[in-house]
């Protein structure tokens, strides 16, 4: 008795996720600027909070040989002051209005926001548009974040177990996309570059039309147009920025190395396979693929390689979200005396079945209702809100994809798992990496 009402609970649930995504809408004004800026709202009454966001199509790969890590230095750079902000000033209007203030940079883009008191709109809306028409680009600035960002690169980059490891697999696996270099940069560059640089850099991507103003929370949309219009309207359109054109050739084979790492405490697999770009068709039966893997509990990895065979105490895998072509990355975090060779055996015996045989039904509808529930749990915020509508329309160019993404997964079927499987994830399109504890033995 108890068996049954467990499955009928199961099957309840699973129709009321159905429903609940199927009645997911996010609803949002979409317009551009005469100088080109786009602008996206979304009102949403019910909470007195707004999120005031702003995405330039700017990243880690738009650099040059010798200023490498351009972008996310912009990230902190842009927080020192503007021609109306004093230095260290920018954190304290928000923070003293009751809000909280951050930033993140990609491969691709650079992303701010405010979570503020929706009376607080026009804050937001002026501290961003000083950013980007009026910031302070200054030797002083300039001296004092590359401390930062050559404090952050020691933490996060050189003294952190693994921390090399998305640079390595990505120099590995790229020779002439800026793909190859890490967001952060390197260090000779961090202390190579001069003000002048960082102005030039400034001047060529902080344009408004190289950027998309996202809000989400309490607003009213006619007098936030005014506002938008009042602060951001008179910015003079830019120059169109240069885009990186360079196309990787495809791995002549498979590459191979074994790194070292002093501060890791475990031995690890790692593989990063050539695939599409983000706003490829293949994208969404891709990221499937890697959800049989690796999502939860259950999926094939945790259950060969962690509880079955006992040589991880993690496994995971992930698709490439990149402009251009990309990594999807695999890994395994190794147990104490468990050796790299029979986990890469492992994992290659999964992927195999994929290549040679289709999902179970059962498996199939299972990775459904996960699409579907990802679909709704990640719009839970203002803030996942306003940056998911600037995600979809920089990098696929139809915000409304926050809306109909989901019909893409659903449309994907066994036979395409089973092809992209055959298509990307074979050996000679990847990089391999046995990452072991210790030093580097000497020859």
């Amino acid at each position: 008795m108890l068996t049954k009402r467990i499955s009928t609970m199961l099957i309840l649930s699973t129709m009321v996720l159905g429903l609940s995504a199927q009645k997911t809408n996010i609803e949002f004004t979409r317009y551009t600027l005469d100088n080109g800026l786009k602008v996206i709202l979304h009102q949403d009454n019910t909470t007195p909070i707004v999120a005031v966001s702003i995405m330039y199509e700017v990243g880690g790969k738009d650099s040059y040989e010798g200023r490498t890590g351009f972008a996310h230095f912009f990230e902190h750079l842009l927080f020192e002051g503007s021609e109306n902000i004093g230095r260290g000033q920018f954190a304290k209007y928000v923070e003293d209005a009751g809000g909280v203030l951050n930033a993140n940079t990609s491969q691709d883009r650079t992303y701010y926001y405010e979570i503020l008191p929706s009376n607080q709109l026009e804050l937001g809306l002026w501290l961003e548009s000083e950013r980007l028409l009026h910031a302070k680009v200054e030797q002083e600035g300039v001296d004092t974040q590359r401390e930062v960002v050559k404090e952050e690169r020691r933490q996060s980059y050189d003294n952190r177990p693994y921390g090399q490891l998305l640079y390595e697999l990505f120099r590995h696996g790229f020779s002439q996309h800026p793909y190859k270099d890490p967001n952060i940069g390197y260090m000779e560059d961090l202390n190579s570059a001069e003000a002048e640089d960082y102005v030039k850099f400034y001047k060529t991507y902080y344009v408004p039309n190289n950027a998309v103003l996202s809000i989400a929370g309490d607003i009213e949309l006619a007098s936030t147009k005014r506002l938008i219009e009042k602060y951001f309207g008179d910015i003079p359109r830019g120059a169109e920025p240069p885009r990186v054109k360079v196309v990787e050739p495809k791995l002549a084979g498979e590459v191979r190395d074994t790194i070292y790492d002093a501060k890791a405490p475990l031995p690890a697999l790692v593989m990063g396979y050539r695939t599409p770009e983000r706003n490829h068709p293949d994208y969404y039966a891709i990221s499937m693929f890697n959800q049989v893997l690796s999502q939860g509990q259950s999926s094939r990895l945790n259950k060969v390689l962690v509880d079955e065979k006992q040589l991880a105490v993690q496994a995971g895998t992930f698709p490439s979200f990149t402009q251009d072509p990309g990594l999807a990355i695999a890994f395994a975090i190794l147990k104490p005396g468990a050796e790299v060779l029979p986990a890469e055996e492992a994992f290659n015996a999964e992927v195999e079945k994929l290549q040679t045989e289709l999902i179970s039904e059962q498996e199939f509808q299972k990775l459904r209702n996960q699409v579907e529930a990802d679909a709704i749990s990640g719009y839970g915020s203002m803030a996942g809100i306003a940056e998911s509508l600037a995600n979809y329309e920089m990098y696929q160019g139809d915000a409304n994809l926050i809306n109909t993404e989901t019909e893409r997964y659903l449309a994907v079927t066994r036979e395409d798992i089973r092809r992209v499987a055959q298509t990307y994830y074979r050996p000679e399109n990847r990089v391999t990496l046995y990452w072991l504890p210790g030093e580097k033995p000497s020859k």
